[in-house]
């Protein structure tokens, strides 16, 4: 085993290393603070890009379903900062500059957050479903993702209901892990986003059409037994199709997962090779 990090040595020393990641944010947030995205429009933008839905409250697992109740008053909380913002050209958008420091004063609950290689809970647990719908409605997009982290190397939970491809999750943390993206487009758009009783919502627009669409497809999909280990695998590629011709101008492999699964494996198709098995593809408009 390799030395440990200084925030793995105690609490203590993970608080400092914690603090030191915010301040070193902040301070770069303050010489590029003019250029993020912080206007918010009433009015809906006219053309729909990409459009999603995502469940609440899912089975996770052995995941404390109180967690999931706690989640679903969180991204209440989030969904209003974020919603019907604008995006210029030229713009940034920062989930993390909209939404704020969250925290029990302002009615965060505690729910669900992935630590280390398992789930735990904490105050404001559950934001990282809100950078995933959004994250998804980007790839729909022409806009360019500049800040994008993973949960990397773990298969965590069991699908469930899952619509998108593994692997096109995020991860976020206050305020040094932040999910952005730049809008480097003549166009202007919209994120439109809001919680029912059963579903985040959200919508993608823009003042214009895009000349082109995208397709997000999930391709040598399989679970590999490595030692006493199982490992989920699979290509997520982003297709690049001509809106008005139906003509494909391009494929772009965006993650390649090769991911340790942490929950029982019964009941899974486990191959002992490395041969890909089937594809899944999720289309958006």
């Amino acid at each position: 085993m390799g030395r440990k990090l200084f925030c793995e040595i105690s609490p203590f020393t993970y608080a400092i290393s914690e603090k030191k990641c915010i301040m070193m944010r902040n301070l770069i947030n303050a010489f590029t603070a003019r250029n993020l995205a912080d206007t918010r429009q009433e009015k809906e933008l006219e053309y729909v890009i990409c459009r999603h839905n995502s469940l609440i409250r899912r089975r996770l697992g052995n995941v404390n379903m109180q967690l999931q109740e706690n989640k679903a008053v969180n991204l209440s909380i989030a969904a209003p900062k974020v919603n019907k913002v604008i995006i210029r050209p030229g713009e940034i958008f920062s989930f993390w500059h909209l939404v704020g420091k969250i925290s029990e004063k302002k009615g965060y609950k505690e729910g669900l957050t992935i630590f280390g290689d398992h789930a735990s809970s904490g105050i404001g647990g559950g934001m990282c479903q809100m950078t995933n719908l959004i994250h998804w409605m980007i790839l729909h997009s022409d806009m360019e993702i500049v800040e994008h982290h993973h949960h990397d190397g773990l298969d965590l939970f069991p699908d469930f209901q899952r619509k998108i491809p593994f692997g096109t999750g995020t991860s976020i943390m206050y305020n040094y892990l932040d999910y952005r993206f730049r809008n480097t487009t003549d166009r202007t758009y919209q994120l439109i986003v809001y919680t029912t009783d059963e579903y985040l919502c959200g919508e993608l627009r823009a003042d214009s059409r895009q000349r082109y669409k995208y397709h997000i497809s999930a391709e040598n999909v399989y679970f590999s037994r490595e030692g006493k280990d199982v490992y989920r695998n699979s290509e997520v590629y982003r297709d690049k199709v001509d809106r008005i011709t139906g003509e494909h101008v391009g494929k772009e492999l965006i993650r390649r997962n090769h991911a340790k699964v942490l929950y029982d494996t019964a009941g899974l198709e486990i191959r002992d090779d490395n041969a890909a098995a089937g594809a899944a593809h999720v289309l958006c408009a």
